[in-house]
């Protein structure tokens, strides 16, 4: 299948930690997974001023696919607390200030809500996927995971909020679970789940 661009996928994200994530979970498509990284001359600077998940994902994709000229995907996700109003949501990265480490927002929660009882701590971590193509298309993608804000931070694998996420059915916090069993579950292993498919297809690959 002939394409008017190169057969590779360009993860457009600064974060380490969420690049390795996405790489992985894109691993099957058995194509040339790139970083903007490997782009020195690419000017990829956004403000993420949309107003949902899936509008940040989008100007991130889009901006990248104008430098690269490479199809890419970009993600925006949140951890939202029901007893917060939604916080702390879109601005999960920003709260309580961009340089402040997850460790001291994860404390913060934790104290704030020391006293709410088990059944008034649901929260959900939410995931939206957008792939951006070099002839202006976009295509979307959105994964939930439901789950508790836990009473102490733990586990050791994933990144950002994990260690206060409990997901109830399992018994375990995000961050206990190793990365092929968290992308089972995860909001943003549903998403990439929906953009995986979307590549076999843009690039013609078979399942």
């Amino acid at each position: 299948m002939s394409l008017p661009w190169p057969r590779e996928v360009v993860i457009a994200t600064g974060n380490r930690s969420k690049g390795a994530e996405m790489a992985q979970l894109l691993e099957d498509l058995r194509l040339p997974i790139l970083t903007l990284d490997d782009f020195p001359g690419a000017q990829v600077q956004v403000e993420e001023t949309g107003a949902t998940y899936a509008e940040n994902a989008e100007i991130k994709a889009r901006a990248a696919a104008a430098a690269t000229g490479r199809v890419c995907i970009a993600d925006d996700a949140g951890l939202e607390i029901d007893w917060l109003g939604g916080q702390p949501g879109l601005h999960s990265r920003r709260f309580l200030g961009e340089h402040v480490p997850f460790s001291e927002k994860m404390d913060w929660i934790l104290h704030r809500m020391r006293e709410v009882p088990d059944d008034q701590r649901s929260c959900r971590f939410r995931c939206a996927v957008v792939i951006a193509v070099p002839d202006g298309r976009v295509i979307r993608c959105e994964g939930i995971c439901e789950g508790r804000v836990a009473r102490e931070k733990r586990g050791a694998y994933g990144f950002g909020y994990d260690p206060l996420f409990l997901l109830p059915a399992l018994g375990l916090h995000m961050a206990e679970l190793p990365p092929a069993r968290k992308h089972q579950v995860s909001h943003r292993g549903k998403a990439m789940e929906c953009a995986r498919r979307e590549l076999r297809r843009l690039f013609g690959l078979e399942d």
